[in-house]
């Protein structure tokens, strides 16, 4: 088929457009990296642009030679796992019946889920009801409040209901219940969905530094990122009184660069292996339903 003119033009134009904005999106992360691996001096000299100068490691070896940070890095990973399979499990239970025109009440179920998505208790009648339920202080603190997301229940809703509902039927008749249709039938089907969710709540659970900040009483329990936000405050408050100013700035930056670069480093190194899933699930639940 012959490509027209104007075509090849919005082709070109198209192109340059997407390469801005891979350079845009691209240049504050290379800039984190390079920063993260410079040296003080550079930093305080403002030489660092997308490549390191004067290269060390000095900044990632006291931030893991402080404390127990292999400690906190397995607590991160244990709750972010744990977390996700019960955010997971929770958001599918929820969003598949909702999905179902023939649910009683739920005309009046969905309004009460999407109400929460604009209004809340706040933060003191949450504490205060967590404390109640002798939850302080423990793993589920951490785990349990945002177990679900009403977002992500609708846009697994979504999902649900563009399944073709002549699975289900045939699977009634063969003899499965509700449950067990769930189970074999539409979970295997929900992979692109899945994945989504796997990603965006094993994200927000990896990142999560407030809800430990409020809870945990125990250094023990922290997560890495609440470790790291503990570095990144100390570095930039202690320096500041001892070094002055602006060499505390420079400090602080490199171990506010490495710490970046520490959380976002397991997302990245998961995200290529479920992109297509991910891609896949954004575009049918958002679309469809």
């Amino acid at each position: 088929m012959k490509v027209s003119k104007s075509y090849r033009i919005f082709q070109i134009i198209n192109t340059i457009i997407m390469i801005i904005i891979v350079a845009a999106t691209l240049y504050p992360f290379l800039f984190l990296v390079a920063q993260s691996f410079s040296s003080e001096k550079a930093i305080y000299n403002g030489e660092v642009t997308i490549f390191p100068v004067g290269f060390n490691i000095e900044t990632y070896k006291s931030i893991i030679k402080q404390g127990d940070f292999l400690l906190y890095y397995r607590n991160t990973i244990l709750y972010a796992v744990l977390g996700t399979i019960i955010s997971l499990f929770s958001t599918a239970i929820l969003a598949y019946p909702l999905s179902k025109d023939k649910l009683r009440l739920n005309k009046v179920i969905t309004p009460f889920v999407i109400f929460t998505m604009y209004f809340g208790g706040g933060l003191i009648p949450n504490y205060v009801l967590v404390n109640s339920l002798g939850m302080r202080n423990t793993i589920w603190a951490f785990l349990i409040p945002g177990a679900i997301s009403t977002y992500y229940v609708l846009l697994m809703k979504s999902f649900f209901a563009s399944l073709p509902q002549e699975l289900e039927e045939a699977a009634s008749i063969d003899g499965l219940g509700t449950f067990g249709i769930f189970i074999k039938i539409v979970f295997p089907l929900s992979k692109p969905i899945m994945a989504t969710m796997v990603l965006f709540y094993a994200a927000g659970l990896w990142s999560n530094w407030f809800t430990p900040f409020i809870y945990f009483d125990s250094k023990d329990k922290w997560p890495v990122a609440l470790y790291l936000r503990q570095i990144i405050y100390g570095a930039t408050s202690t320096n500041e009184i001892s070094a002055g100013l602006d060499q505390a700035q420079s400090i602080a930056a490199s171990v506010k660069s490495a710490s970046m670069v520490l959380m976002a480093l397991p997302i990245i190194c998961i995200y290529p292996f479920i992109q297509k899933y991910f891609v896949q699930g954004m575009m049918i639940g958002s679309v469809k339903g």
